[in-house]
């Protein structure tokens, strides 16, 4: 074999066959990321975190982000902070510990979801 027959099936295997591979619906993702409000109209339980005393007395506000990662049973399997003041963390977390989801369902079959949650203090 030639070194050009070489590289031209090289290429052929670096390009084409993963293109292939990706494409082949018997393929199953075992987690998919899904935005924010895709994951919000899944939600089937709701609460509230409570506004810690200590944030108000100090006047602190502003957003908690979280990166979650939903279960193919609606669960939230895993709960990562990725940005908020520390004392508003804890309660967006508590709250959010307590979220249920309905499955997502993709080609008749649940998978995780991993998706992003914002959870607003703001004083009033």
């Amino acid at each position: 074999m030639t070194m050009e027959r070489f590289l031209i099936r090289l290429v052929f295997m670096l390009l084409v066959v993963p293109a292939i591979a990706q494409t082949d619906p018997t393929v199953q993702p075992k987690r998919l990321r899904v935005s924010s409000g895709v994951a919000n109209e899944l939600k089937i339980h709701d609460a509230q975190p409570h506004y810690p005393r200590e944030a108000r007395e100090q006047g602190i506000q502003g957003d908690v982000i979280l990166q979650a990662t939903i279960d193919t049973k609606g669960n939230l399997a895993n709960l990562k902070v990725l940005q908020g003041d520390p004392i508003l963390v804890k309660a967006a977390v508590d709250a959010v510990k307590k979220w249920k989801y309905r499955p997502y369902v993709l080609q008749g079959e649940p998978v995780e979801v991993e998706t992003t949650i914002k959870i607003q203090f703001h004083m009033r």
